[in-house]
């Protein structure tokens, strides 16, 4: 796939202990992404933070906290995130999506092993 220039960013803010189907939900939302075949998506567990019920997540040690924020960013064109952000109403029951238009200036996977 090739993807460059003008494209579309999809992040998704939820707790990592948010299920869906007693996975993490995270793991959903990337494996749809997969299979829509989408360019690419990445999760990032955050050290802190809230959302809209204002409560405080953090992995700090004198914290008992849990439910670490995590974020799932997803890059491929507008029409693709379009068509797949349709599918997070089921699966988000709570967090935040947001969207936002980005320049792709390089996008270059690995070749597959043993052809190096």
């Amino acid at each position: 796939m090739r993807l460059h220039g003008s494209a579309m960013r999809l992040t998704i803010l939820i707790g990592e202990d948010d299920r869906y189907r007693q996975r993490p939900l995270y793991t959903e939302i990337v494996r749809r992404a997969h299979d829509q075949g989408l360019a690419g998506a990445s999760v990032f567990r955050g050290m802190e933070g809230f959302g809209a019920s204002s409560l405080i997540h953090t992995s700090r040690i004198l914290s008992l906290s849990e439910d670490l924020p995590v974020a799932i960013v997803i890059v491929d064109n507008e029409e693709r995130i379009n068509e797949f952000v349709a599918q997070l109403d089921e699966l988000v029951a709570e967090g935040l999506v947001i969207m936002d238009r980005v320049e792709v200036y390089r996008y270059v996977g690995r070749p597959p092993r043993g052809a190096r």
